[in-house]
């Protein structure tokens, strides 16, 4: 469903994304990762039609993604920001309510279908208690759950998540990533800092390092203390089927190396 041809990115000198050649599989959560700055972000932007590529392209069903009218791509692909926010004071339901927008007509109000889509994805992100709140009476937490409720609203079959849990509690974290383990009917991209989160609850991994592709594959084959060491630069190893870091390592001289499990 999505395809990475030969896909760069610089911002004036400095190349963030060089020469990705990727596919990702239909129905698969895809754990994004890699240090702060080696191109996470924008990835997900490309890919999400917000940001052009210097060179190559994004394919969406073998179709350019800028190839997409606006309406069109919102009804492939959503967007949950790293940092959730709102420009206007609605109502959480009504924020949650602005995913059935690719699905309306000019001037057509919302059937009493899109409400009931709106309650389902809210209850199923835990927020439908705060249907009635502004986004000013909500935590950082409350919004970005929100905003989730929002993406899975537009019924999409990409959904791209960009640190979706860095704000969430334990609960909260654990809720959401089962929520998107059992959406089997989605492609999910997740830039996610948490090696633990992505090794039970991802199918594949992304590794980025210096804007290449370290590793595409099984997130269970990628996530060795060798990957981990070469791109954090720390020491970890594999106990029950949990990685453990070794924090009593020095790592003041490796770039990016103090970033790991950042919630």
């Amino acid at each position: 469903m999505i395809t990475l041809s030969n896909l760069q990115v610089s911002f004036g000198s400095r190349r963030i994304l060089e020469g990705l050649d990727l596919g990702f599989a239909d129905g698969c959560i895809t754990a994004v990762m890699g240090p702060n700055g080696c191109g996470k972000t924008t990835l997900l932007r490309c890919i999400g039609g917000l940001l052009q590529p210097t060179a190559g392209e994004v394919l969406v069903d073998k179709r350019p993604v800028n190839a997409f009218p606006a309406k069109e791509l919102a009804r492939r692909i959503a967007f949950v920001r790293q940092h959730a926010q709102t420009d206007f004071e609605f109502s959480a339901f009504e924020i949650v309510l602005m995913g059935r927008n690719p699905y309306q007509q000019h001037l057509q109000n919302e059937s009493q279908a899109d409400w009931d889509i709106v309650e389902h994805c809210m209850k199923q992100t835990s927020t439908w208690h705060l249907r009635f709140a502004r986004p000013s009476q909500l935590s950082g937490g409350e919004l970005q759950r929100v905003m989730i409720a929002r993406a899975l609203a537009q019924q999409t079959p990409i959904l791209l998540l960009d640190e979706p849990v860095s704000s969430l509690d334990i609960a909260h974290q654990l809720d959401i990533m089962r929520l998107l383990r059992d959406a089997t009917d989605k492609t999910i991209l997740i830039v996610i800092h948490d090696l633990n989160l992505a090794l039970h609850f991802c199918d594949r991994l992304l590794l980025l390092h210096d804007g290449k592709a370290l590793y595409h594959g099984a997130v269970a084959d990628g996530l060795t203390p060798d990957n981990i060491r070469k791109v954090y630069g720390v020491t970890s190893k594999l106990v029950d089927n949990r990685i453990v870091f070794d924090y009593s390592a020095d790592t003041s001289d490796k770039s990016g190396a103090l970033n790991l499990n950042q919630n």
